[in-house]
């Protein structure tokens, strides 16, 4: 891979990192509010009106911004069944459609959350519940993971693209291309 086509993928697979890293905290969060909601709820009789809506909007995130980090790690759920009955060829070319896919996918989904995003951002969109906190931050992260995933997807695409042209190992760009 050229260097600076590296030093691309490798910057955008830090970010991803990051970013992982960061979300990874919010579960801080909401473990400990689901469990103050279920003794709240179950000891105490007396459920809150905040709790289990901070754990779905903090999760959301969470869920969202780890996908395109989890992409790079191979941790999503994969019809490894068929897959590993596969030469490493033929799975090299299902790699070289399957990302171009997620690509494709990520860029429909973009084009349909952008709008709802800048909407709810424009609005400062609330939930409307009871507690009514706002939303529109949870909304905002959806086309970002969404271009987080795509980009990481192009890294990978790139990545299983170059493999067989690096695989000499004359430039030890494809082993260090992982992160």
């Amino acid at each position: 891979m050229p260097k600076l086509l590296w030093t691309a993928t490798s910057a955008v697979t830090r970010v991803n990192h990051w970013i992982f890293m960061v979300t990874v905290w919010l579960m801080a969060v909401v473990v400990p509010v689901m469990l103050y909601e279920v003794i709240a709820r179950y000891l105490f009789n007396a459920p809150t009106v905040w709790g289990m809506e901070l754990a779905v909007l903090l999760f959301g995130p969470y869920f969202l911004l780890g996908g395109p980090y989890l992409l790079h790690l191979k941790g999503h759920v994969a019809l490894d069944l068929v897959r590993q009955r596969l030469n490493p060829i033929w799975q090299r070319r299902m790699d070289l459609v399957n990302y171009p896919v997620i690509v494709l996918f990520c860029a429909i989904l973009l084009y349909f959350s952008v709008p709802a995003a800048w909407s709810a951002w424009n609005y400062k969109e609330t939930s409307f519940s009871a507690w009514n906190p706002p939303i529109w931050p949870v909304k905002v992260t959806v086309p970002l993971a969404l271009a987080l995933m795509m980009l990481q997807a192009m890294v990978e695409w790139l990545c299983v693209l170059f493999e067989h042209s690096d695989a000499g190992g004359d430039n030890g760009v494809a082993e260090g291309a992982a992160l």
